[in-house]
């Protein structure tokens, strides 16, 4: 009889991402076309990529999603994990609503991503800790920092969680697929509205959240032996190569961190004429290439993983000089 409930609720269970696409799908759907729609509007400012006001709920039909499917799983998760993103989200959503100061919100996200650290790498000793904490917080920043063009942080989420979901498959880790599977489903059907011409933005309510799920659900299955602490950042290496990198050349030039600006590598290719559409696509490409050489370093041994880390970081690094040199070509051309 226990065999049998047994498999019944893997079954049920199998069905998790497919019940977060559909449920984001509708709840997406309902929160750009409903009476929600007009209620939180990103308006376009200075440096905004966008040209009329769109709503900003997105995220919500996404975690809403992915929750419900969550629900379905039931997945042997840590409780702080649970409370660190709660907290994230609803600090989010409040400051999609009426702004929070910025030092106040990244006192938040640093607390929340303390509290989870703390409870799954206490064992590890205070500096790795905090070494954690300060990772989930820049990367839950990080993925809020590149939303900023039609279908970007959403494709960015479906390819992300998909290769951890793929990765956990082969590890026989089935129950940390499918949650990661069903994340990404949810995505997906947010990207359905998203993409370009976006009729909803994911907003700080989805993409904060969303970043701390890249960084927190990668440290967990570092835990569990899914991947190589390297996995999660090359999976996401799109953004954090793009995000971190514009990072540096801010503080460098000793310009405020904090302000919205257009510099981000995503940025610039849509201001040269690339449009929404074709960055995106692009990305996407970037996107799938990053996490598929992710994928096959964990069949590698350690040498091959050092050789495939290394021409990634030249990949990364050549992409970067080559877009840096069409800016400073379409920066002369625009002066002239």
């Amino acid at each position: 009889m226990s065999d049998s409930y047994g498999a019944f609720a893997v079954h049920i269970a199998s069905w998790a991402p497919l019940t977060a696409l559909a449920a984001s799908l509708f709840i997406v759907w309902w929160l750009a076309t409903g009476r929600f729609s007009a209620a939180i509007l990103d308006r376009p400012k200075s440096r905004s990529l966008h040209e009329v006001p769109v709503p900003r709920t997105g995220g919500l039909g996404v975690h809403a999603g992915a929750l419900l499917a969550l629900g379905v799983i039931s997945p042997a998760l840590p409780a702080a994990l649970w409370i660190a993103f709660a907290i994230m989200l609803l600090i989010s959503f409040l400051d999609d609503i009426r702004g929070v100061a910025p030092a106040w919100r990244l006192l938040v996200h640093i607390g929340a991503c303390a509290l989870f650290a703390a409870t799954v790498l206490g064992s590890y000793g205070p500096l790795v800790i905090v070494a954690a904490a300060l990772l989930c917080a820049w990367m839950a920043n990080l993925y809020n920092f590149m939303d900023g063009s039609d279908g970007l942080a959403g494709g960015m989420a479906v390819a992300g969680f998909s290769f951890y979901g793929a990765a956990a498959c082969l590890s026989g880790n089935v129950e940390f697929a499918l949650v990661n599977f069903s994340i990404a489903a949810a995505a997906l059907g947010f990207l359905v509205f998203n993409f370009h011409p976006a009729r909803i933005f994911l907003g700080d309510v989805g993409s904060v959240p969303l970043g701390f799920l890249s960084a927190a659900l990668g440290i967990l299955g570092w835990l569990q032996r899914d991947w190589s602490w390297w996995y999660p950042a090359l999976v996401f290496g799109p953004f954090i190569v793009d995000a971190s990198v514009t990072l540096a050349r801010r503080l460098l030039r000793l310009e405020k961190i904090w302000q919205a600006h257009r510099d981000h590598y995503y940025q610039r290719l849509v201001r040269m004429g690339w449009g929404h559409r074709k960055t995106a696509l692009v990305e996407y490409v970037a996107m799938v290439a990053s996490g598929a050489a992710a994928l096959l370093g964990l069949m590698l041994p350690a040498t091959g993983q050092s050789a495939m880390l290394a021409a990634m970081a030249l990949a990364y690094f050549s992409l970067i000089v080559l877009i840096e040199l069409r800016w400073q070509r379409y920066q002369a051309l625009n002066r002239s």
